[in-house]
């Protein structure tokens, strides 16, 4: 037996003392009940996940055995870090932002309990976008040029100003002219700076294991601009083919990174003549909650093979599965 602490940020308490942002607490929901699924189809499994008490409505729970409940009242780190003691293994979901899914990695190591995703090693040079660019830049790998917004140099042209540890689109802002960008700048070391590429927005969904990787599927982002911000409207889950090009950019990302581990999404811009890699996010994405009915593959199963060796990727339909965000 098991014993298993899922903890998925947003819908688990970690904005419990504030008001849920919703669009966040949506795709947290489905996450969380993909995850839930996936595991309950496993033997030997004993679940306890953190549930914020406002969304006891919004997840079927019925395979789980320790239902954690958390209050406004209550310090939900703290109850993370109780919760711990009881547990073998903990699947944390959490955005990179203000050091949230490091801290929770660092917590679990501390205490010797077994990550089912990529160690804090790897959440500190990935969440990092400057940290990342630099990695991948180093290893030969097609990535956007990317400045600390406090050194950057700038020429003609639409720039993407964002935070060094941001998740999904959250605080990047297009600046389309000169006049935009000197009014909008953000000379702080805890944003970056990016040229504004134009291409399709694809993403991979993988495992990863020291050095070694698995593609699972190819997805395509649906944006609208609101405001000069990218809203990430759906995701066509395996929207097209596993290609040798897009298996090149997961096996070029897990040798230039071999800290990662587990599930790991890697988002794209395709030009015509580039595959450029944007961002690497070691943890669930929003595209893994589609990848059961898109490929017939249970994750948590294909992740707890990697504790012992390679998966045993088996894909028992192919289908394209659109997920939407905002409506």
């Amino acid at each position: 037996m098991m014993r298993v602490l899922v903890f998925e940020y947003i819908t688990g308490g970690g904005c419990n003392q504030a008001a849920l942002p919703s669009s966040l607490a949506r795709e947290g929901c489905l996450m969380l009940q993909a995850l839930l699924a996936d595991f309950s189809a496993l033997p030997a499994i004993e679940l306890t996940v953190m549930l914020d008490s406002r969304l006891l409505a919004e997840v079927d729970t019925r395979a789980v055995q320790h239902l954690a409940i958390i209050s406004p009242e209550q310090d939900t780190e703290a109850e993370f870090a109780r919760l711990l003691a009881a547990v073998d293994a903990v699947w944390p979901i959490a955005p990179e932002s203000d050091g949230v899914l490091l801290r929770l990695c660092l917590a679990v190591q501390a205490q010797g309990k077994r990550l089912l995703t990529s160690p804090a090693a790897a959440v500190a040079v990935t969440g990092d976008k400057y940290q990342a660019y630099r990695r991948l830049q180093q290893h030969g790998i097609a990535t956007v040029a990317t400045q600390l917004a406090d050194q950057a140099m700038f020429a003609p042209g639409e720039w993407l100003i964002k935070p060094i540890d941001g998740a999904g689109c959250g605080g990047t802002y297009i600046l389309p002219t000169q006049a935009a960008l000197a009014k909008h700048i953000i000379r702080s070391p805890r944003f970056i700076i990016q040229p504004h590429l134009h291409g399709e927005k694809t993403s991979l969904s993988c495992l990863f294991r020291h050095g070694e990787s698995w593609l699972l599927s190819v997805n395509l982002q649906g944006f609208t601009v609101c405001d000069h911000q990218y809203v990430l409207q759906d995701i066509i889950v395996n929207d097209r083919p596993v290609t040798s090009a897009y298996q090149q950019v997961a096996a070029q990302v897990a040798k230039a990174c071999p800290e990662l581990w587990g599930y790991v999404g890697i988002d794209l811009i395709e030009t015509p003549e580039t595959i450029w890699v944007l961002e690497i996010n070691p943890r669930l994405t929003s595209s893994f909650a589609a990848l059961r009915s898109a490929l017939g593959i249970n994750v948590a199963e294909l992740v707890l093979q990697l504790l012992h060796g390679s998966p045993a990727i088996t894909v028992s339909t192919d289908q394209a599965i659109t997920l939407t965000l905002h409506s």
